[in-house]
């Protein structure tokens, strides 16, 4: 992923504006993208690729907030930049919690916008480091039998294999296979690892299979 050209997203419906933007985007070592509404940006595809959103607060169509609402939960890994011809308090506030990593005030300093959005980016990129990394422990886990997914269970939380094999009927040696194949699918190294993953695992609501 690290090869991949990062891309900018910009939705404004001033034209100057997105102009003079994708020159300062492109200029820095990112491809830009714009669009001239909320309406616009939202029939182009999600990228696999480390992106950002600059967004302004104010769009003919759906305001940014509005926007933000939309894409924010289906593209976790595209940070939002908001950007506004004016700003308050409570505009602000309401954009920070829905999850947006800046909000700058026009006009723009190219130094600030620049910094922000290689903030952003590197976030962009490690959020779809883990997500490539949860994806890849998920089918680990999803590659064990049922029976080695109890082994995995009941060791992660503490149990020797002799208790492991009382618990599920089974004999020590076979507790001791079991384990060895968990381990080996799970690509663990160590068992405080393996507990490593277990947690990781539980910690994410979405399926293992």
């Amino acid at each position: 992923m690290s090869h991949v050209t990062p891309i900018v997203f910009v939705v404004d419906d001033d034209v100057s504006v997105r102009e003079s933007l994708a020159l300062l985007i492109d200029s820095a070592g990112w491809q830009p993208e714009t669009f001239a509404s909320a309406q616009e940006f939202l029939h182009r595809p999600r990228v696999v690729a480390p992106s950002c959103l600059v967004l302004d607060f104010s769009l003919p169509d759906l305001d940014g907030l509005e926007l933000q609402k939309r894409v924010a939960p289906d593209r976790t890994n595209m940070p939002i930049i908001f950007i506004s011809g004016y700003g308050d308090v409570p505009m602000t506030v309401r954009a920070m919690k829905a999850g947006a990593m800046e909000f700058l005030t026009k006009p723009l300093t190219g130094a600030v916008l620049v910094s922000a959005i290689q903030r952003a980016i590197e976030r962009s990129r490690a959020m779809i480091h883990d997500e490539d990394a949860m994806r890849q422990l998920r089918n680990c886990h999803a590659s064990l039998s049922p029976r080695e997914r109890q082994v995995m269970a009941l060791v992660v939380s503490g149990l020797l294999n002799k208790q492991v094999g009382g618990e599920l009927g089974i004999s020590e040696i076979t507790v001791k296979a079991h384990r060895g194949q968990v381990m080996r699918k799970m690509n663990a190294g160590s068992l405080p690892g393996l507990v490593t993953m277990a947690a990781r695992l539980d910690s994410r609501s979405a399926p293992t299979h």
